[in-house]
């Protein structure tokens, strides 16, 4: 590495083509070097036979190298067998999480978690569990969502840390209203990335990222079989430190398909345009939550920088 590239202060995003387990593993090695103690494994395990969650068996693996650690998740607020433990527990059954405890934070209780600079919230509700782990690795499924516009680590935190009971609904929700969903756009895209910010700032130096640009519908996994059908290309995996590098350039790449030709994007660029979906990244730069310039490294071209037109050139057509 240069003295250049060591000077630069902008953070690294790194970026293989390959999806695979074999890729996820050495795409977490390179940035999990500050996890300690007792790991959070925070991933989206998905409603009922949800076709586009990261497959369990990778997760498996992938935890095999990973002392201490433990897949985590929260209730939900929608209406899903997800809205209680016992319901919830079926589920990661039926979804093949059988090979590990999954410790569903909100089981017994929640408790508040400080934000430090929100414009609308001064805390969120967490699962009580949450304050029994020292690290935590954010792996998740980039794809839509109905009401974010993309679901990426942000997401991932702000919506699947909160507890189900009164979290997400300080999320979703204007007080004293009969309407779960009451709060959209960009007040919506705000508290969510107020709620992952007291997140990042309870764990400091000891999360990471990694990001999974695979079967992208403009769903959720929270649609499970109900998502729509994937028709954006396969992209890769990233991983980073800098939880606004990785989901800036996650949109980035998606973005990047219109130069390449690639018209596959559009649904999704819809859905990120049309629900106000950037003002989650624009939010996160101006609570300094990271950096939106970043350097994209290939890592399977001795981690040269590259461009998203040049990362992009490598996908197919899903299905293709």
């Amino acid at each position: 590495m240069t003295s250049t590239a060591k000077s630069d202060p902008r953070p690294i995003v790194y970026w293989t083509p390959e999806i695979s387990e074999a890729a996820l593993i050495r795409m977490v090695n390179l940035v999990k070097g500050e996890l300690t103690g007792k790991i959070a494994l925070k991933l989206h395990t998905g409603e009922p036979k949800g076709p586009n969650i990261l497959p369990p068996a990778w997760i498996k693996t992938l935890q095999g190298t990973i002392p201490e650690s433990t897949i985590v998740e929260c209730n939900v607020l929608y209406k899903s067998p997800r809205q209680t433990t016992a319901g919830h527990r079926k589920v990661l059954e039926e979804n093949g999480w059988t090979f590990s405890k999954v410790d569903i934070m909100d089981e017994f209780g929640d408790a508040p978690l400080p934000i430090k600079g929100g414009l609308h919230l001064k805390e969120i509700m967490v699962g009580k569990h949450f304050f029994d782990y020292d690290s935590m690795l954010v792996l998740t499924h980039f794809k839509g969502h109905t009401m974010g516009g993309f679901g990426g680590s942000n997401k991932n935190l702000g919506i699947g840390c909160a507890d189900g009971r009164i979290g997400k609904g300080e999320i979703h929700t204007v007080p004293g209203s009969d309407n779960l969903w009451s709060i959209a756009e960009e007040e919506l895209m705000e508290r969510m990335t107020e709620s992952t910010k007291a997140t990042i700032d309870f764990f400091g130096d000891n999360i990471v990222y990694v990001n999974v640009m695979r079967n992208m519908s403009v769903s959720c996994d929270c649609e499970g079989t109900g998502a729509m059908p994937v028709v954006t290309p396969n992209v890769g995996i990233l991983a980073s430190t800098d939880i606004c590098a990785i989901d800036v350039a996650c949109v980035d790449l998606v973005y990047a398909m219109t130069e390449a030709e690639l018209c596959d994007n559009r649904d999704l660029v819809e859905r990120i345009e049309t629900r106000h979906g950037l003002r989650q990244l624009s939010y996160m730069h101006e609570l300094g939550m990271g950096n939106w310039k970043y350097r994209l490294l290939d890592l399977d071209n001795g981690e040269a920088e590259i461009t998203q037109a040049e990362a992009v050139a490598h996908v197919t057509p899903f299905g293709g």
